[in-house]
């Protein structure tokens, strides 16, 4: 069904979150490294700076959404063969890491913008400062953001890693049970 989850399968909504929420964060990291290839100031500099700001808006729209569906869904699918504790406890962990930096990076990058003073775009709407403007403090918020930033690079990877060595090499049914299926 496309609202709970079966035996095998995360629910089709869930599934559908998961898939969309990588491709928006392939778009947001790849706005802002790239947007070095435009001179500083320049339309496409601050055109792709601004759909980095909405973009990473939108993962955080959906993250209340994609919450609701994990818990909608009942039960998650078990994995077959099942994990060993620690590894299971591990796979928790990273997914809890996960989650929260789908939380907290957007609300820096609107707390960033905010303490700088600049307008938060968001799909022509015009987001509410979440804190005062504060120059000194928006450059420590944009420090932090940018740290985090780099964290979830490894974080993706780790989790992207973990899903093809259970996919290849345990040959257990992991990455399956969040791939679309063909019924």
């Amino acid at each position: 069904m496309f609202v709970r989850h079966t035996s095998k399968h995360y629910s089709g909504v869930l599934i559908a979150l998961h898939w969309l929420t990588l491709l928006l964060l392939i778009a947001v990291y790849a706005l802002i490294e790239l947007r070095g290839i435009y001179p500083k100031g320049s339309d496409a500099y601050l055109a792709m700076k601004s759909w980095h700001f909405m973009l990473g808006l939108t993962v955080l729209a959906l993250l209340p959404i994609r919450l609701l569906a994990r818990a909608g869904g009942g039960a998650n699918p078990p994995i077959h063969p099942p994990l060993a504790a620690a590894q299971e406890k591990l796979a928790k962990l990273v997914h809890l890491l996960l989650y929260l930096f789908l939380l907290v990076m957007p609300i820096l990058g609107w707390m960033t913008l905010s303490a700088e003073g600049q307008v938060i775009p968001f799909f022509g709407l015009e987001l509410p400062p979440l804190v005062a403007a504060d120059k000194p403090l928006g450059h420590q918020l944009e420090e932090i953001h940018e740290t985090i930033g780099t964290i979830g690079y490894y974080l993706i990877g780790l989790h992207a890693a973990a899903a093809l060595f259970h996919h290849y090499w345990t040959r257990d049914d992991t990455m399956r049970r969040m791939m679309l299926r063909r019924n």
